[in-house]
């Protein structure tokens, strides 16, 4: 079913909608707990930690019931989230939506503070049209579902990257994508707005930094500037920090749509603590000194919001609880945490905001702030304890890609060494990194590969390498 199907459920959904602000709003700052890692601790020991860090909020990108039963009794809000690949049937079958808030939902709440049902996770992100156009109906189905149980008080949302943007700088020329302005974002906001519900958004001012750390100073990225300030010239408003501009171009581009009063709540914001060689800026220094600004932020009283919604609440979730080995991408992308896998802290931070910066321990010296300019190479992670049968299908995969990509780890080549299945693994990852890393080929393999900046070449056998 389409969107103007939708609008059928409409009276339903206003007659259910409260005035009151969520639990949500109250400028705690809370957590977001991913699972993509295969060394992580138990959802009760995880809730503990959690507790430990003084956490009120978490959110969890589906409705694990292991982690819902361990959140049972706590004080601790949550945020549930349908799976993205639901969506499309969700969207045309209120059925379906009805067992998920069944299965998923229902059994837990209100033992389990279950504050919000988040339908997808960044969605507009995508390229597939076809998911893009399901999710506002999904947002009906999942509402009328909610009211259908008597769980008048969970709100709907969709957290949404700022890719949903194409324009935002200044702020104040924050603009919706065209492709998504009017057929999406529109009777979205129509949505929030009627049922009081929040716009979620993950923020990020790492990647813009990183990408541009010439012109954009570090200490404005950090939330740690004391002279810099940017001025909106078509405002006037000044600002003292990258997020606050990332921030408002939402907020204007959703005034520009005629919803300036929907409260923005940033479903994900945070740092890296490490990453690639050529990351720059991930480390551990800069990921405390940025979620210690973002906690003492959006947990001052009374509320400091932003140049364009100054003194409003704005909740926010660090992401994320823990460093996941099993996330793909980027090594960043296995560095957001702020516990390691084995639960202990990578560097002190108190969610309730009540611990000044002088009280943490010292943190390690950053040493990767400038660009990395130099040789790189990608082996075999973890050396001997890397899984030999993984290991030895990614470097089958590597091989299989190119012209004589693995040519000198064949018998008789300079780098055959049949007594060591590690050095000619890392020899193949290395080898096709090399060759098509211009192509978007990347040092990963599954997790089982990273880049070191550290010669693994041996005798005669020279590993091909990528040149920053």
């Amino acid at each position: 079913m389409g969107f103007p199907a939708t609008v059928l459920l409409l009276s339903i959904i206003l007659s259910a909608a409260v005035s009151s602000f969520a639990l949500a709003g109250t400028g705690k700052v809370g957590i977001c707990y991913g699972q993509l890692g295969d060394n992580l601790p138990t959802p009760t020991n995880s809730i503990e930690l959690m507790k430990t860090l003084k956490v009120k909020q978490v959110k969890i990108y589906d409705a694990n019931p292991a982690i819902l039963t361990a959140l049972k009794g706590s004080d601790i809000v949550v945020l549930v989230m349908v799976p993205n690949q639901l969506l499309v049937n969700i969207s045309t079958n209120q059925s379906l939506s009805d067992d998920w808030i069944r299965s998923n939902v229902v059994p837990f709440y209100p033992s389990t503070k279950i504050q919000y049902v988040l339908v997808g996770n960044e969605i507009l992100s995508s390229p597939d049209r076809q998911i893009h156009l399901s999710l506002v109906p999904s947002m009906f189905r999942i509402r009328k579902s909610l009211v259908k149980f008597g769980l008048r008080k969970i709100k709907v949302a969709t957290p949404s990257f700022l890719d949903i943007l194409e324009s935002s700088y200044p702020p104040s020329n924050g603009t919706f994508r065209a492709d998504i302005s009017n057929q999406i974002i529109k009777p979205m906001l129509q949505f929030l707005n009627q049922t009081k519900s929040f716009f979620l958004i993950d923020v990020y001012p790492y990647f813009a930094w990183a990408a541009d750390p010439v012109n954009i100073k570090l200490d404005y990225a950090l939330l740690s500037a004391k002279n810099i300030t940017v001025k909106d010239p078509g405002t006037g408003l000044t600002y003292t920090n990258l997020l606050d501009q990332m921030i408002d171009a939402v907020y204007f581009a959703m005034k520009r749509m005629g919803y300036p009063k929907i409260r923005i709540f940033i479903a994900e914001t945070g740092w890296p603590n490490g990453g690639d060689v050529d990351q720059i800026g991930a480390n551990i220094y800069n990921s405390a000194t940025y979620n210690r600004n973002v906690v003492k932020k959006f947990t001052a009283k009374p509320a400091i919001g932003t140049p364009a919604m100054p003194g409003a609440v704005i909740p926010a979730l660090v992401f994320a609880l823990y460093n996941e080995n099993l996330k793909p991408g980027q090594g960043s992308e296995r560095h957001f945490g702020v516990l390691y896998p084995n639960g202990s802290s990578i560097y002190g931070l108190d969610f309730s905001g009540k611990t000044d910066d002088a009280e943490y321990g010292p943190l390690p010296a950053p040493t990767n702030n400038e660009v990395y300019k130099g040789k790189v190479w990608c082996v075999v992670r973890n050396g001997g304890k890397a899984n030999r049968t993984e290991v030895g299908a990614a470097m089958a995969y590597a091989c299989g890609q190119g012209n004589g990509t693995c040519d000198p780890i064949k018998p008789r080549g300079v780098c055959y060494r049949p007594d060591s299945f590690i050095r000619q693994a890392s020899y193949a990852f290395s080898a096709y990194w090399a060759q098509f890393k211009k192509l978007g080929g990347s040092c990963y393999f599954n997790g089982l590969a990273e880049q070191t900046i550290k010669d693994p070449s041996y005798g005669l056998c020279k590993f091909p390498s990528v040149t920053f």
